[in-house]
């Protein structure tokens, strides 16, 4: 990477008493992804907001090839692209007005208007729908549509944020494709996601954030080496009550250093599962709860979240 795209310093943003971001920093360099991984509600809409001069920080500052968010907004909206969690189109016009109307709000006019529009519908692959009404697209063609209007300008970093969100497998998969491809030809992007494999698939780096709190950052090697020296067991037992209590009452037992229960599934964490197993099963036998299924998996994103809050990631 030739530098830093991206910077942001000590970030914070308050709702009256409510602190939505406490602290964040982290930089991206140019050409690269980097992934902001946390649950709903963990701060990531609010720092993307803050990036990108939608919101003004209550404290700390950030630089987008060198301008200030807080100083230089305009100058800053001139190089990024933004792909908003809530879909901003005009449903009753076609693909191609839409991207008309927003090309033309960002000053594009004329012939390079149409030629970056064409450009946007051939990479989100609507070039056969472009006079199409947006109400007739599925759900996924509209997130498509909205990355195609956030390329238009040519931006040299894109925000993207859960742009798979309540889509279909097919339209995520060609999400993550145009990700991947819009990378490869050069572009930064800022992923954020509450989905671990997302994260794992795209990035060059990754952020984990809870709590409006930036807890842990770097490859997926790094984190994951966090927890190397931890197994986690992951046992299905099905929806039963109290299945937290369940796994607070599991974390007592020797050499369990995490563990974490919902949904039917009881995640631990210890330094060498088959020593522990044989004890978490007769624990669970003389309780009278069935295991279902059982597996223990390699160190993960999850596995890191799991060590660095005693939560599984969730939505």
């Amino acid at each position: 990477m030739a530098g830093f795209i991206l910077k942001a310093d000590n970030l914070h943003k308050n709702f009256d008493e409510f602190k939505a971001v406490k602290g964040v920093s982290f930089e991206i360099g140019e050409g690269e992804i980097y992934s902001l991984l946390g649950p709903n509600g963990a701060g990531k809409t609010t720092t993307i907001s803050m990036l990108t001069g939608l919101l003004s920080p209550t404290s700390g500052n950030a630089y987008l090839n060198g301008f200030s968010v807080r100083e230089d907004v305009n100058r800053v909206k001139e190089i990024i692209g933004v792909v908003p969690q809530e879909i901003a189109l005009y449903p009753t016009i076609s693909a191609r007005e839409n991207l008309s109307f927003w090309g033309k709000m960002v000053g594009l006019k004329g012939k390079q208007l149409s030629e970056r529009i064409d450009i946007a519908l051939e990479i989100s692959g609507l070039a056969d729908r472009a006079k199409d009404q947006v109400e007739t697209f599925s759900g996924g063609m509209k997130r498509r549509l909205n990355i195609a209007v956030g390329l238009l300008h040519e931006p040299k970093i894109i925000f993207m944020d859960e742009p798979t969100v309540g889509i279909d497998p097919q339209s995520r998969r060609r999400i993550l494709d145009t990700v991947k491809s819009l990378n490869e030809n050069g572009m930064a992007v800022l992923y954020t996601t509450h989905y671990m494999e997302e994260a794992e698939e795209l990035s060059d780096r990754i952020g984990i954030i809870d709590h409006g709190k930036l807890i842990a950052q770097g490859t997926q090697e790094e984190l994951t080496q966090m927890v190397g020296e931890f197994d986690t067991i992951k046992l299905n037992i099905g929806e039963i009550e109290n299945i937290e209590e369940r796994a607070k009452k599991l974390c007592k037992l020797p050499k369990i250093e995490n563990a974490f229960g919902e949904n039917g599934d009881l995640m631990l964490q210890a330094r060498d599962a088959n020593e522990v197993l044989s004890e978490v099963i007769e624990h669970l036998n003389n309780v009278k709860i069935k295991i279902h299924s059982l597996k223990i998996q390699e160190p993960n994103l999850e596995a890191v979240f799991l060590h660095l809050t005693g939560r599984a990631l969730r939505d």
